[in-house]
Order: structure tokens, then sequence, then C-alpha cells
């Protein structure tokens, strides 16, 4: 009994320590922006040739022999493989206790001259079997001019476990690959810069044999460029082997180049963005990847993105995260159409002490605040909270627009901008607890969906009371956000090291003794005539809460949320556009000649509603069974978290028309390679049984739908054919689309 014993804790301690090299294991990828040279793909080859058998530009590149080689008969693909040796800077232990003194490397180029593409493929061939690396370059022909080159790559470490150095290696590796990253370019302008000296300027283009030549005597002299084409592993493979039946006639596939409308060029970048590390613009385009995989639609601008991967320190998962989070927020709330659609009441365009006012020296809008002038009790009493966080919130989008505008002005990358506020007059009747209330919401709505928008915050003229407020609404901001602060008491902000660093003394307000006249308004007090009652102002601020196209409902397990929609006139046409923001959801629709019983709330004391605008409304009743009460005249879809879908179903007949959404239970044994969402919002889950739907439903005539569908099609935002599984439906004409956007 005691050897089982002992011999079952030694399995266990196994099991354990197996599972502690499987935790170790760590995945980076890197995927680079689109480099362009400008010179012809036939020169960049040249100069990339020269690398070869060793480049002394790469010190850790030591030699490389070439292993198979194969060339067409007309000489337009060349295939070769090398293996290459790398001394890798590592400390001496760790390459003592692995063994090794150099790691090798296997790359396979594929050149094709004629579609004017070289393709690079390489891995690792030491510790194959604890780490795997994976790269991937492609050099192709510019798609806007066919003089110019660009060039890709991308890569993956997955370290599965090395001698319980797995962190110290992914470490080195990350350096030195990043290192390299950086000296790629220049590598390849130091060889155009050798053959610049011997005299090699130009060569000329692959062009076919003479026979070729011959049958195409008619066609154009200027042979024009064909999109990039990815020659297909196995194609090498079997020319490397058996030379004589490699074919190179496939259909080319879509171009790898990039262009400016899907993909980031480094220049681009440099230019509108600022300077970034190699990983750091790795990071923003993965993330800008996801968005157009998972977002249809119009995605969020470069400068956005990269706002939010900053607040996070490039960290993908959570930049990611926070982002879904916000772009939930602004389209239930219509926050893209703000400056156009939403006039600031009058109290607030006369006593809101705010405005813009220039620039600073760094080129940043310049926001001024007389906090200390503006009756914030007065604001509250006549407006609501919800007015003020609104009028915030288009300071913020107004913000956002100027820097685009800066930038352009300016010629480089301004993204943030500067908050002047001066405290003179703060006194405690600006501590008025419902007035705190409605700044810390403020500053919480702005921390969640404005990051890294503030430059800098200059703090004028801060009195004894300053102190008691700042302690109140410092735990709300962010620490990064805080270490832009500047707080100045007194007149401290006339001497060195105070306003004049920061602005020219040209736009210094009058009211801090410059002379460039501020068009802020003063602020003062509001007329109590203007104070609104408790009730008034509770009720606008419901209207304002729920001011949006789209409804809440929630949906749980053995209770789904659903919606009546009564057709009087066959061939109508009834839309849909909801977001799964939270679970995982199956969207059915019914049809039923009779009308269901008056829709009744979900009584369950667990599925209480606490939300506004959430609801659980069920219509179908228990004893109606399907095919006699009712009918499914669609398939059924099924919605994981995170994607919105759009969709439109033309009815066949009058009568009443019910969609449904339904908690969907994944299978336990279900696996999927497909990335979840669930995976990146994890830590947002409450409930296991309980989903969140937003959704807005429309019906439409048969005679307006042509023009309807013509519309949203071109805005990227309505309807287009669904999936065959929920054309395959006999009983129905529908046209419908899944866009998959992952944005709660």
């Amino acid at each position: 009994m005691l050897g089982k014993h002992l011999e079952n804790q030694r399995e266990l301690t196994l099991c354990r320590f197996e599972l502690t090299i499987v935790t170790a294991a760590m995945v980076q990828k890197y995927q680079s922006p689109v480099r362009v040279y400008k010179h012809p793909f036939e020169l960049i080859m040249a100069a990339y040739e020269r690398r070869f058998p060793t480049c002394p530009l790469i010190p850790m590149f030591v030699a490389s022999d070439t292993v198979n080689e194969y060339k067409s008969e007309d000489e337009a693909i060349h295939v070769i493989e090398r293996r290459c040796k790398l001394d890798i800077d590592a400390p001496r232990l760790l390459k003592k206790i692995a063994g090794v003194d150099y790691v090798y490397f296997v790359q396979k180029n594929s050149l094709n001259r004629r579609e004017r593409t070289l393709h690079i493929e390489a891995y690792n061939e030491t510790f194959s079997n604890r780490v795997i690396i994976n790269e991937h370059c492609c050099y192709t022909v510019h798609p806007d001019n066919e003089d110019w080159t660009c060039f890709e790559q991308s890569a993956s470490l997955d370290i599965k476990s090395f001698f319980g150095f797995e962190s110290t290696v992914e470490k080195i590796a990350m350096k030195q690959y990043t290192s390299n990253i950086k000296k790629g370019k220049e590598i390849i302008e130091y060889y155009l810069k050798q053959l610049e000296e011997e005299g090699i300027t130009f060569v000329p283009r692959w062009t076919p044999p003479v026979a070729c030549k011959l049958e195409s005597s008619t066609s154009h002299t200027r042979r024009p460029v064909s999109p990039a084409i990815n020659i297909p592993d196995s194609a090498t493979k079997e020319g490397l082997n058996n030379k004589e039946n490699l074919n190179t006639s496939s259909s080319p596939s879509e171009p790898t180049a990039g262009t400016p409308d899907d993909k980031l060029d480094a220049d681009y970048i440099k230019r509108y963005l600022g300077d970034l590390t190699p990983m750091q613009e790795s990071c923003l385009i993965r993330l800008r990847q996801w968005l157009q995989e998972t977002h249809k639609g119009k995605i969020p601008k470069d400068e956005h993105i990269l706002r939010f991967l900053r607040a996070r320190d490039f960290n993908i998962d959570k930049a990611r995260e926070i982002l879904c989070q916000s772009l939930t927020w602004r389209k239930q709330h219509q926050v893209d159409y703000i400056l156009d659609t939403w006039n600031p009441p009058q109290v607030l365009q006369d006593y809101y002490a705010g405005g813009w006012h220039h620039h600073d020296k760094d080129g940043r809008p310049l926001y001024v605040l007389r906090l200390g002038q503006m009756d914030t009790k007065g604001l509250v009493r006549a407006l609501g909270e919800e007015a003020l966080l609104r009028y915030v919130l288009s300071i913020n989008e107004e913000g956002l627009r100027r820097c685009e505008e800066n930038t352009k002005v300016f010629g480089r990358p301004i993204s943030s901008w500067t908050c002047l506020v001066d405290l003179e007059g703060l006194n405690m009747r600006h501590l008025w607890r419902p007035g705190v209330k409605a700044l810390l919401r403020i500053i919480e709505v702005v921390e969640a969906n404005y990051p890294e928008t503030l430059g800098r915050l200059l703090i004028l003229r801060a009195p004894r009371v300053f102190p008691v407020l700042w302690t109140l609404v410092s735990p709300f901001i962010d620490d990064n956000t805080r270490k832009k602060f500047l707080i100045y008491a007194g007149n401290d902000y006339q001497g060195p090291g105070g306003l004049l660093d920061y602005i020219d003394k040209e736009i210094i307000p009058d009211f801090l003794g410059g002379e460039c006249m501020c068009e802020v308004p003063e602020g003062g007090l509001v007329p109590k005539s203007l104070y609104r009652t408790a009730e008034e102002l509770e009720n606008e601020d419901i209207k304002l809460w729920t001011e949006t196209i789209y409804q809440s409902a929630s949906v749980f397990k053995g209770a789904p949320h659903e919606v009546l929609i009564q057709i009087v006139d066959a061939s109508s046409v009834i839309t849909w556009d909801f977001d799964v923001c939270k679970g995982d959801i199956v969207f059915n629709i019914f049809h039923s000649k009779r009308a269901p019983q008056p829709p009744k709330k979900d009584s369950l004391g667990a599925h209480s509603i606490t939300s506004p605008g959430g609801n659980n409304v069920q219509l179908i009743d228990k004893v109606w069974q399907l095919g006699r009460d009712y009918s499914m005249v669609e398939s059924p879809l099924i919605c994981k978290e995170g994607e919105s879908v759009q969709g439109s179903h033309v009815t066949r007949w009058p009568g009443f028309y019910i969609l449904q959404w339904k908690f969907h239970s994944m299978p336990a044994c279900a696996t999927t390679n497909l990335p979840r969402v669930d995976d990146v919002l994890a830590s947002l889950q409450v409930s296991s049984h309980k989903c969140k739907v937003m959704y807005y439903t429309e019906v439409i005539g048969s005679e307006d739908f042509r023009g309807s569908m013509t519309s949203l099609e071109s805005s990227h935002s309505g309807f287009s054919q669904l999936s065959a599984a929920t054309t395959s439906s006999s009983q129905s004409h529908s046209s419908s689309m899944i866009s998959r956007w992952r944005f709660c």
C-alpha cells in the first residue's frame, strides 16, 4: 500500500511538473508595417542577394549553405533553400546548459520574376521541439507605382519549454529580432549604395524566351505588372524534388502588397502617428487587422487605436478589451454624431466657463476652463448630470478633430491636447455633493473612452480648498494621466517653469495677465429661475440615458427575449441590427397567424433587470407547438459574444412575426480554432447563464426596400447576403448579413 501511495504521489508530482511546463509556454507575434523602397523590384533583388552567404552588417549571421536549389527553364522561377548559422548573443551559462554554440535556421526563398515577388520562409532547426520560430517575409511591387517595391514581414515565437529559462530565452529572442528589424531597411540601402558605386543603377526586368516573344509580338510593348502571387509550399517542394513537375500556371491569389486603404505604411506611421518601436508598430497593426477581420464596417482611426494601446502599455489583450467596450458605448449612445446632431442648451453656452483657445508650444490644441468662475451647482440644478456629461463628450470629440487638423498644419503627429484650468474663485460652494458626483462620473466616462488624449493639464491659482477637491477626485484619475498634471498656487505660474514654458506669450489669456483676448464665457451664477425640479431632472436624465435607437434586453437560460412585429401587407421587409454584448445567443424568426398573449415581464427574482432599458419579454406561450401554432421562417443563427448582426427578411404572409434571442449553450465537447472574444472579455463575465443584446428593428415597405438596401450597403452598415444556413429556408425570401464585430 505504501509503495502504491508513493507511486501515486510521484505521478501527481510529474503531472504538476508537466502542467508547470505547459503553463510556461510563451507565444509572441510580430507583424511589420509595409516598408516602401523607392526603387524597382529587380534592383532591390540585386541588393538583397548580396546578403549571402554572410552579411557584415548582421554580426550574428555567421554563414549560410545552399541545401536545395531549383530554376525553371525560362528562369522565371528560382527557389533556393539555405541553412543559416547564427551566433546568438546569449549568456555563456545558458549556451553551456543548452549544449550549443550556434543556432541553425532553414530559410527558403521563392523568387517569381514573372510576377515580381519574393517570398521568404524561415524556421528554426535547433531546439525545434522546445522552441518554434516561424518567419515570413515578402517583397512585392507597390500597387500604385510599379517602380517601387514593398516589403512586409511577420513572425511568431512559441516557447514550449527551455530548461526553466523560458523567460530569459524570450527576452533574448525578442531583443535580437527587434534589433535585426531595425537594421533590415538599413542593410538594403547599404547594398543599393554599393551597387550605385559600382555603376549599377538599373537591372532589366525578366522577359519571356524568344518563342514567347514572337507569339505576343502584337501585344503591348510594355508588359503590364501582374498582382503578387503566393507560391504554394507544395509546389516548391515538388520543384525541389522533381524539377520537371513544378507547375507555375495556377491562378494568381490576391495581391499581398499593402495599399493605403488596408495596410499601414512605415512612412505614414512616422508622419501621422509618431516614432514607434518595431514591437509597438506590430501591436498597432495586429490590433488593426483584428478589427478589420471582425468588423465589416468602418473601423476606428489609427490614432484612436493607438491611444488605447498606449493606455495599456501596448498589451494587445488589455487594449482590445477596453477598446471593444468603448466602441459599443459609442455606438449605443451615437457619440460619433454628437457634434452634428446635438446642440448645447443655451444655459451651457452662457454659463459654462470653458472653450478652445489656440494651441500650446507643442502644437497641441489648448482648452481653457475657468472652473473657479463656474457655478457647478447652478448648472447641475438647471441641466442635470446627463446634459453636462454630453457637453463634455462634445468637447472631447471636438478635441479629437482639432488634433487631426493640427497634425496636418504642423506636419507632425499631434494626438492629445493641453488643458488649462484656472481655479481663481474656487471655494466650498464647488464641493456641493451632487456637483462632485457629476464631476466624478464625467471623469470616469472620459477616462474609459478618451485615453491618452490629455497631453498636459495646467492647474493655475490653486486656493487652499483645492487639496480637498483633489483628494476626492484623484483616485478616479489614471496614474499615467496624473503624471501630466502641473499645479501652481497663487501667482507661481508667472515665474520660472511657469506658463511661458508651455504657452507662447502672445496667446496667454488676458485674465491671466496676457495680451490675448479670450472668448471663453466668464461663467457666473446661474439664475435660480432656470432651476428645474427633481422630477423634471429625473425624467430628463432617463430620456438622455435611453436616447438611442437601440434597446437593451437580457436573455437567460430558459427565458428568451422576444419582440412582436405585426405585418399587414405581404412582402414587407423586417430589418434588424443587434449586438451581442454578453454571452452566446441563438437568433430565430417565427410566424404566427394569431397574436400571442400580451407580453409579460420575466418574474424570476434572479432575472430582475437593474440596467436602464434592459428587459426580458416572452411572447410564445408554453402550450404553443411549433408547426401547429407558429412556424419557423428562418434557420436558427448562432451569434457569438461581441458580434454585430444585421439582416432582413422579406415576409410572404401577413400576420405576426416574432424575433427571438435565445440563450445558447456550447456543447462541452465542442472546439473551435477561431479566436473567441469571450476569452478577451472573460474578466467581464458575471453569470454564465445570462446574455445581453442591444437591438434595433424596423419594418420597411416593399416599395421602399431597394432604395434602403442601396443606401445601407453603400455605408457598410446595412444588409447583404446572410450565410447559406440562413437562406436555406424554403418558406421565406431573405437577405441578411452577419458582420463579425467583437465590440463588447
